[in-house]
């Protein structure tokens, strides 16, 4: 049984950073792709980005480009979403997630199998 675990999250303020964390365990296949996604309150839940766990390629969300990096360390399991440049829009619950089928650059959530617990994440001006 495969199990994504979330750390990391709270509150802080505009302009300053954050990093979340993502820990596989189980036995996940070899390959896979790990994504984050958000969703805010009243808000459908967003894509943000991912990352191929073997060629660590990354894809990014339009909003989160150029101030979001998401990382990985394979001997950990772990992936990092380090998030700089906070902007309130950013204030959503976070969650990772984990496929084995389907492309990096695809961004839809249906394809994703595995899911973390979330955590929350509030920017205050």
């Amino acid at each position: 049984q495969v199990q994504l675990v979330q750390s990391g999250g709270g509150l802080v303020q505009t302009g300053d950073s954050l990093t979340l964390s993502c820990t596989v365990s189980g036995r996940p296949y070899s390959t896979y792709i790990m994504g984050w996604f958000r969703q805010a309150p009243g808000k459908e839940r967003e894509f943000v980005a991912t990352i191929g766990w073997t060629t660590g390629t990354t894809f990014y969300a339009d909003s989160v480009k150029g101030r979001f990096t998401f990382s990985r360390d394979t001997a950990k399991n772990t992936g990092y979403l380090q998030m700089n440049t906070l902007k309130r829009e950013d204030t959503a619950v976070y969650y990772c997630a984990m496929k084995y089928l389907g492309l990096v650059t695809s961004a839809r959530d249906s394809e994703f199998r595995f899911w973390g617990q979330g955590t929350q994440v509030t920017v205050s001006s």
